[in-house]
């Protein structure tokens, strides 16, 4: 420490001085004194009690020679203070051996510096530290050489001697820590070479090793703190004291090393709980045991809108709210003092802003004793995971496209409704409503209109009913009505009805304009049922009914219906069962060419051989396939078995075309096109002998899928035919869009033509307004053949049963024909030439 002189009067910078070397009461092993001009004693801190064995009452006023000597040395000491008294400049540190008055003797490292005023010395303060110890170990070191031989091999501290640049030795406690097998492995290294590039400090290790090294040999010792960078790749952290020795007139020294690595870890650890604690954004505050704050760190002010300022030395704030009342709160003390930890949602407020919802996690920090020292609660803002929660429960609880209550709180919502009813003796009614024909719609328009319809409907059924009611949707074009509290049938009647007017305006979408109905059932709680399930069976059953009979219609739910449906559901299970039981059969209906009377092609036909039922035809059991969609695997089957007939017909020497029918479920599923490819891969038919039928309704989607489809199927070889034409809704662009190669005329149109010489319709028994409406269906034939025509395609009749009707679409340029004047479907066609 070098000299110190005061700005201001003498007393007050002694005043300064005493306050500061006061402090060093806390350093144990710093003994500090000062002396006045005479070498009387004016200040005697504890340690220079201990030291000298005199206690400050009886050291402070007498002179410093009178309390110790310094043996031998007294006189070097005497000119060692009159040169500081002198230059006013401090004294170099050295070692004195002194003699205390109890006759003990006390080696010191001292030095002196000068307390100046005006340029003058006042006092001069020593500051001194006990190196007996060491001074003992050196001449134990250097008296005794087996004595420091067992030291150095049994020290549980580190020991390596260096002479030169290189160690000379290292006792097991070195090598152990330093993870060296053997002397070999250290001796002629240095320390460096067991050290990184770069201290923790910045210095490299090359530069701050010599500084230490020379301060070291200036001082006879110096303790510091070293990484080291191991064998293993690991580091650790050592306390090292080096110190200088001369041995036989040549220069030593000797490092002792302790392993200090979880001291530094721990102030590693408390040093980035700090920055963590200041960083978080997590509001963090810290408390008393009495709950007064200590300390908040800067999210604390962000998420509530307080200074630390305004909060030190306080009760707990932020965590008091209007929203919970004040035993919530010693509630959450209560549980903290039992189990040293609570967590949970609490209502915080933050200044100007008001309420908002936090996750408070606070906890009891408990000292060494296990007491109560201090309370952490930290706080995090939670508005918006309460924000994202309720937006997912709101979209688990509502349809995605029409913002309707979806099945989850449809069926809360009938609950709850369910047990209203009850407690006030009224009705709640379940309409289920099925929009009719929709499928028709996404095949015809697109899904997106279809999606559009879905969004109106839902908003008229919403606008026929009471706020009370719930309209829900539960998938597809099926939607549930909930009318709670209701007196009986007839308000549930009116509902019904409301909403079938409101369904059957025309929706306007995407340039279309769409004509809609629906079908309704009804069932009533308690009368068709007290429960959930057997409510919403019951007016599934209703609904059902309802379109069985013609569809635009709302049906309430009666016992009879039961049986049908349970008809319906036995048909569905026992097609599950038919394919891999075998029994399904096809039946062929042979194409006649009309010009040439040739069967060019027969068209394949289902049907299933029921091992109860008998033989049904398509119209007994195809909508239920489709409905639970079997109609994939089926069709698949089909194109097999169609394939391998024809290729054996042709084999035989009758090669026929045969045309398999495709539904709309088979174009709507991606594997339609690999389906026809292995049909014909495994068969061995040509692409040619192969006629796909579809209706109008799968041209009329016009999406990208269903053109690509189309174009992909076409590009195989296969012919195309679009089947019933006449029925649909597609337009001459539609039909030029894609690479079709025949038109199949309706059978509807086909039964109506009107013998040119008579006008008489073909069917007797019409009545007579009939006969120019059925005059008029036939007479489209021509525009059909025109059509067909200026599109390149061929134009088959189908339902042909008369010899007037093949001559008339003869006459009319009509290519083939099939139906029963021809002949009849068979598992085993007759293929020879037919009438003309």
């Amino acid at each position: 420490m070098g000299s110190v002189e005061p700005d201001g009067p003498g007393r007050e910078a002694l005043d300064v001085l005493y306050r500061f070397v006061a402090a060093l009461e806390l350093a144990p092993t710093v003994a500090v004194h000062s002396t006045d001009r005479n070498g009387i004693v004016r200040y005697w801190n504890h340690t220079c009690a201990e030291v000298f064995g005199v206690s400050s009452a009886e050291a402070v006023g007498r002179p410093l020679t009178s309390l110790a000597s310094h043996l031998e040395r007294e006189e070097d000491f005497r000119n060692t203070l009159d040169t500081v008294w002198k230059t006013g400049r401090t004294a170099p540190p050295r070692d004195w051996r002194i003699k205390r008055l109890d006759g003990a003797e006390r080696w010191l490292y001292s030095t002196h510096f000068p307390v100046l005023r005006d340029g003058v010395t006042q006092q001069l303060f020593c500051m001194e530290v006990d190196i007996s110890k060491r001074k003992v170990d050196e001449a134990d070191l250097i008296e005794a050489g087996i004595n420091f031989r067992q030291l150095f091999e049994r020290s549980t501290d580190a020991i390596v001697l260096i002479k030169g640049n290189g160690i000379i030795d290292a006792n097991p406690a070195a090598l152990a820590m330093f993870r060296c097998a053997g002397k070999q492995d250290m001796v002629g290294k240095t320390l460096l070479d067991f050290s990184p590039e770069v201290q923790a400090t910045g210095e490299t290790s090359t530069v701050a090793d010599a500084a230490l090294t020379a301060r070291a040999f200036i001082d006879g010792n110096h303790r510091y703190e070293w990484e080291f960078y191991l064998s293993d790749h690991t580091h650790i952290w050592a306390e090292v004291l080096l110190t200088s020795v001369t041995l036989d007139h040549e220069f030593l020294s000797y490092a002792v090393l302790r392993d200090i690595s979880p001291r530094k870890a721990a102030e590693h650890a408390l040093a980035m709980a700090a920055r963590v604690f200041e960083k978080s954004r997590d509001a963090i505050l810290i408390t008393d045991r009495h709950y007064r704050v200590i300390a908040v760190n800067q999210a604390f002010t962000a998420l509530t809108g307080v200074a630390a300022a305004e909060v030190m030395g306080g009760d707990v704030p932020g965590l008091r709210s209007g929203m919970h009342e004040p035993a919530f709160y010693q509630q959450i003390w209560d549980f903290v003092a039992v189990h040293d930890h609570w967590e949970g949602e609490v209502c915080c407020v933050r200044r100007e802003e008001g309420d908002l919802p936090v996750w408070v996690a606070v906890t009891a920090i408990r000292d060494s004793a296990e007491q109560v020292s201090n309370y952490m609660a930290i706080m995090t803002d939670i508005t918006e995971r309460k924000r994202a929660e309720e937006q997912t429960r709101y979209l688990a609880e509502h349809d995605f496209l029409t913002d309707l209550p979806n099945r989850v709180l449809f069926l809360d919502r009938l609950q709850q409704a369910l047990v209203s009813a009850r407690r006030q003796h009224t009705k709640v009614g379940v309409m289920f409503l099925d929009l009719d024909r929709f499928k028709g719609i996404n095949d015809s328009f697109g899904h997106h209109v279809g999606d559009a319809v879905l969004k109106e409907v839902a908003t008229r059924l919403t606008g026929c009913v009471r706020g009370v009611d719930t309209v829900s949707r539960q998938g597809g074009d099926e939607f549930v009505v909930i009318l709670a509290d209701i007196g009986g049938v007839d308000q549930a009647a009116h509902v019904a009805t409301s909403v079938m007017h409101a369904v059957a305006q025309p929706v306007r979408s995407d340039g279309h304009t769409i004509s809609l109905s629906v079908s309704i059932g009804i069932a009533i709680c308690p009368d068709d049922g007290a429960d959930i399930d057997t409510l919403l069976k019951n007016a599934d059953v209703a609904m059902y009914h309802a379109k069985q009979n013609g569809r635009n219609a709302f049906s309430f739910f009666n016992a009879d219906m039961n049986a049908h449906v349970i008809e319906r559901v036995q048909i569905e299970n026992e097609l599950r069962h038919a394919l891999s039981n075998q029994e399904f059969l096809l039946e062929y209906l042979p194409e006649v060419n009309i010009a040439s009377g040739q069967t060019i092609a027969v068209e394949a036909l289902l049907r299933w051989r029921h091992p109860q039922r008998g033989l049904l035809m398509p119209h007994q059991f195809i909508p239920v396939a489709e409905e639970c969609g079997l109609m994939v695997p089926i069709g698949e089957w089909v194109l097999r078995q169609a394939c391998a007939r024809a290729r054996a017909w042709r084999d035989e020497g009758c090669p026929v075309v045969v045309a398999v029918n495709l539904s709309g479920a088979q174009f709507i599923d991606s594997g339609l096109v690999h389906s026809v490819e292995e049909a014909l891969r495994l068969s061995g038919l040509a692409p040619e002998f192969l006629d796909l039928e579809f209706t109008e309704s799968v041209i009329m989607r016009g999406d990208d899928a269903t053109m690509a489809t189309i174009a992909t199927l076409r590009a195989l070889g296969v012919q195309l035919t679009i089947d019933d034409f006449g029925t649909g809704y597609s337009s001459l662009s539609f039909l030029r869009r894609y690479p079709l190669t025949k038109l199949k005329i309706h059978s509807s149109f086909v039964k109506d033509i009107v013998d040119a010489n008579t006008d008489a319709p073909a069917n007797a028994n019409a009545p007579a307004n009939a006969s120019a409406n059925a005059s008029a269906k036939a007479n489209l034939i021509p525009a059909i053949i025109a059509v067909a025509r200026s599109l390149k395609l061929r134009v088959i009749a189908e339902g042909v049963e008369t010899a007037e009707q093949l001559l008339f679409l003869r006459q009319h340029g009509c290519d083939d024909y099939q139906g029963y004047y021809a002949s009849m479907a068979s598992s085993d066609p007759d293929l020879k030439p037919r009438p003309r």
